[in-house]
């Protein structure tokens, strides 16, 4: 069996990582993988030091497209996979998420008939103002196997009217398989690397349990100076009661829309408090690291909050909902948008909450191995 994987952005290479390995390590000699690299992230730092340090495959191919509005990016993401898709000739295209490369990746493979597989299906944020709602749901109705996370995954998709039919499977007929969470597979592989390769808490003087780790990236977020400036003031906020630390990878998104949004000013006093520390984006082991020596994080990323869960840790979600709802109904997780008051509230509340509960939601770190059983299987 020949797939082509199809990766545009950080959290695609890394969850590309776990099937990647499981193909490698046991199914070598019945499925051939290319991947493709649409280009759509292409900062170093975000990007190609992800490869290199967690010894993930290199892309075959690289589309080379880099950020463009919504429609230009993914006009040129479709005409160019079409290209290698039909030069190809795969058995399957495997998506990750909900990115452009994604959606762009699906409409180009449907149109000439390979099947679509969709790794991380039926999550739904229910706000269809996200672009990230858009493509998911695009993919997912354009899918022959869907393969979700969770349960409440599995369940978004039949209210949407899929139906858990038995094989043979098509764009007609999808199979719908709950695999558990392909990110859970790579947070129990690669923090047992990281935690002997970082060497970050040490290098910015961090103790353990003593810091808060923070991420913004959103669109929803650093586009709005607003919500933008509120979340901010609340780090700030937060990072002057009993000196508490906050460490915050800065995003080159974030980075750019608080030079356009605020004077220099109001971002030098940003910068210059001692307990925020703002560094550069970090590596996938060193963000584990962060993760799982951190107390708690605050972050407006899907894939931060799992890895919390994953590690442990309480979440505040700096958005208005979230696809992982498992999260905050088990109380590891609060949403809070950009509202600076329930954000200190959230940190209120966890910074008193002593029996939190991490219920095992997202299956057993085997993901990958059922993804690849069922893709010899079905197609």
């Amino acid at each position: 069996m020949k797939i082509i994987t199809i990766i545009g952005a950080r959290p695609q290479i890394i969850k590309a990582a776990a099937l990647s390995r499981t193909i490698l390590n046991s199914f070598s000699n019945e499925i051939t993988e290319v991947i493709l690299h649409t280009g759509q992230h292409y900062d170093a730092n975000m990007s190609e030091v992800f490869f290199e340090e967690l010894g993930i495959p290199q892309p075959s191919i690289n589309l080379n497209i880099r950020s463009d509005s919504h429609g230009q990016q993914t006009a040129a993401m479709i005409e160019k996979i079409e290209a290698v898709l039909i030069a190809e000739q795969p058995d399957a295209v495997v998506v990750y998420g909900d990115t452009n490369s994604t959606l762009a990746a699906s409409i180009a493979a449907t149109k000439i008939h390979i099947p679509i597989v969709h790794i991380e299906a039926g999550l739904r944020s229910f706000n269809k103002k996200m672009p990230e709602e858009i493509n998911r749901i695009m993919c997912d109705h354009s899918s022959t196997l869907l393969f979700s996370p969770t349960k409440a995954g599995v369940n978004n998709l039949l209210a949407e009217g899929f139906e858990a039919t038995d094989a043979p499977y098509s764009i007609d007929k999808p199979g719908i398989f709950h695999c558990g969470d392909i990110m859970y597979d790579n947070s129990l592989y690669f923090s047992e690397l990281s935690t002997k390769k970082s060497t970050i808490i040490t290098d910015l003087g961090l103790t353990k349990d003593k810091f808060i780790l923070a991420t913004v990236h959103r669109n929803d977020n650093t586009d709005n100076p607003a919500k933008l400036r509120a979340i901010f003031e609340a780090f700030d906020t937060i990072s002057s009661i009993k000196d508490q630390i906050i460490v915050l990878p800065l995003h080159p998104r974030t980075k750019k829309m608080l030079h356009q949004h605020f004077s220099e000013a109001f971002v030098n006093d940003l910068l210059s408090n001692v307990n925020l520390k703002v560094i550069e984006p970090v590596s996938f082991l060193d963000m584990i690291a962060l993760e799982m020596n951190s107390k708690m994080i605050l972050t407006d990323s899907g894939g931060v909050q799992k890895e919390a869960f994953f590690f442990k840790k309480p979440c505040i979600i700096l958005r208005p909902e979230t696809e992982w709802v498992e999260l905050v109904d088990c109380g590891a997780a609060k949403i809070v948008g950009s509202d600076q008051q329930q954000i200190l509230a959230a940190y209120t509340h966890f910074e008193l909450a002593n029996n939190l509960e991490f219920p095992n939601i997202f299956g057993k770190g085997n993901a990958a191995q059922y993804i690849c059983e069922q893709l010899l299987k079905h197609l």
